[in-house]
């Protein structure tokens, strides 16, 4: 009985660190790969830009005591050790106050409905990146290809029109139709998200449907780049009939 249990221990304890290892593999998997690496790196330079600006907001802070302290000083007189205090609190007070204001609040999908068609592809990719964890590894390997789709969407909804219809398009699928995919996986029991019962598992179903928002997040990018082309080929085309004319005059 003594050796059945041990033996059965060292299953458990093979399996886990098998399951240890294939978590290590797929985190490796994912800052090898280019969409890991692209992401990663998008994540780097928005979390500098980020310090900067906190920085900046610190030292502003501190120059603003610094000049206030000075103008008492040439107009009024010494602050003394009750005005030195004084300005230590203050300026205490203000960074804590920055520093909070700073803190990016955690994305939740109330909040991607309600966010602004700019901010929204780099809110619902944070977001995204925020439930990976959680997913099987083909859905994680899809939800990376979905944050370079978001990548390159961003600039594009920055110059359109909030009201034009690929707008209401692009909110609906990534601000609804997609948190609503995942959450709907989230809420299957793990013990059954393998299981296929009356047609494919939960995992198969969450693969096919992030495959299918990646699709159409390409088709919507595609669209509106064609659209900019158009433009661009209707203004080129004007300038070229506006300037021969005017040199024909």
């Amino acid at each position: 009985m003594v050796d059945s249990d041990r033996e059965l221990a060292n299953a458990r304890a093979i399996l886990e660190r098998r399951r240890m290892d294939y978590s290590d593999a797929e985190a490796l998997l994912q800052r090898v790969s280019p969409e890991g690496r692209r992401l990663a790196k998008a994540a780097r330079q928005r979390k500098y830009r980020q310090g900067l600006v906190v920085t900046r907001r610190l030292f502003a802070a501190v120059a603003v005591v610094v000049a206030a302290v000075l103008a008492w000083g040439l107009v009024i007189g010494p602050i003394g050790m009750m005005g030195f205090l004084a300005a230590v609190v203050t300026l205490v007070i203000a960074w804590t106050v920055i520093i909070a204001a700073s803190r990016q609040p955690e994305e939740t999908p109330q909040r991607l409905v309600q966010s602004d068609l700019p901010q929204l592809p780099s809110r619902t990719e944070a977001w995204l990146q925020a439930q990976r964890p959680a997913l099987p590894a083909p859905a994680a390997k899809l939800v990376d290809g979905i944050g370079v789709r978001l990548e390159t969407l961003a600039p594009q909804l920055a110059t359109i029109d909030p009201r034009e219809p690929i707008a209401q398009e692009v909110r609906k699928l990534i601000a609804e139709e997609l948190p609503d995919l995942i959450q709907g996986y989230n809420r299957v029991p793990a013990s059954l998200r393998k299981v296929e019962k009356d047609g494919p598992s939960p995992d198969r179903q969450l693969a096919e449907g992030l495959t299918v928002v990646e699709g159409e997040l390409a088709r919507m990018s595609a669209d509106l780049a064609s659209g900019d082309l158009s433009k661009f080929a209707a203004q080129q085309r004007y300038l070229e009939l506006k300037y021969k004319d005017d040199g024909a005059i």
